[in-house]
């Protein structure tokens, strides 16, 4: 099945590197033209010339910060300044501090709170008026498969992300009615540059080699290996078309089968 997303106007926020920049590639292959933000200038202003380079489709960059209400504005407002429309949303943001919750501080929790919860609140409160004009949107949060099965070491990403999961579901019950839907996307060990920083201070815990912590993690994962940013974006794609088009209010892990959650 090949997926057409001509016409369509998409944001991606955390878009210079990893699961983000491949979205947003995989958005303009299919036809979208693309508004990137990333809080690193240069890094969001090479990924845009290389995706419109390589798909011929507008990309825009935007240097914003979405941990700030000032950065989730300017990333949606260049999408209605320059195209006059959005119909593709995904939220997504750097994980926060690996750490132990009660060893963590409370300016830790803050800014983990507004990166990788209000981050998608505000993106997702800002972008659903321009999607009802045109009755249809598309919203996708990259969150974690943490939600499912926590994670040792990653409370900052198992709370706030989890709480990505309850907004979203509730919300998709209240934009369903105006053909906007909804849906989480959960990676594992997905090969960026996050699970090999995360790597290297798990090796450093455990005074392993880097390159014994990540066979003990593919020895986790039924398919034997990491995924790659373009694995996890083809299911981004799909999401975001008409063809997905009765799919709202899920959580879905791109995890090579490692999650053992049955939900």
């Amino acid at each position: 099945m090949q997926v057409d997303l001509s016409g369509r106007v998409a944001v991606v926020s955390g878009a210079s590197a990893g699961i983000g920049r491949a979205i947003a590639q995989g958005f303009a292959e299919a036809g979208a033209d693309v508004v990137i933000g990333s809080r690193r200038e240069d890094a969001v202003a090479r990924a845009a010339d290389e995706i419109a380079g390589a798909t011929r489709r507008t990309a825009v960059p935007v240097a914003a910060d979405v941990a700030t209400t000032a950065g989730v504005d300017r990333l949606l407002e260049t999408a209605r300044s320059r195209f006059g429309r959005l119909d593709i949303l995904v939220a997504n943001a750097g994980g926060p501090p690996a750490g132990s919750g009660l060893a963590l501080t409370d300016a830790q929790w803050e800014q983990a709170f507004n990166q990788n919860l209000m981050s998608a609140v505000r993106l997702i409160r800002g972008a659903v008026p321009l999607m009802r004009a045109n009755h249809w949107g598309r919203i996708l949060t990259v969150i974690t498969s943490g939600v499912k099965v926590p994670i040792p070491q990653l409370v900052l990403s198992n709370v706030f992300r989890s709480g990505v999961v309850a907004f979203t579901k509730t919300l998709s019950f209240e934009l369903a009615p105006h053909n906007i839907l909804v849906n989480n996307l959960a990676p594992g060990r997905i090969d960026t540059d996050r699970v090999r920083w995360l790597d290297g201070v798990r090796a450093k815990e455990t005074g392993k080699p880097v390159d014994a912590i990540v066979q003990e993690s593919v020895a986790g994962i039924p398919l034997g290996r990491y995924g790659e940013p373009r694995e996890f974006a083809a299911l981004a794609v799909f999401l975001a078309s008409e063809a997905a088009s009765y799919i709202t209010g899920q959580t879905i892990c791109i995890d090579g089968g490692q999650t053992r959650s049955m939900m």
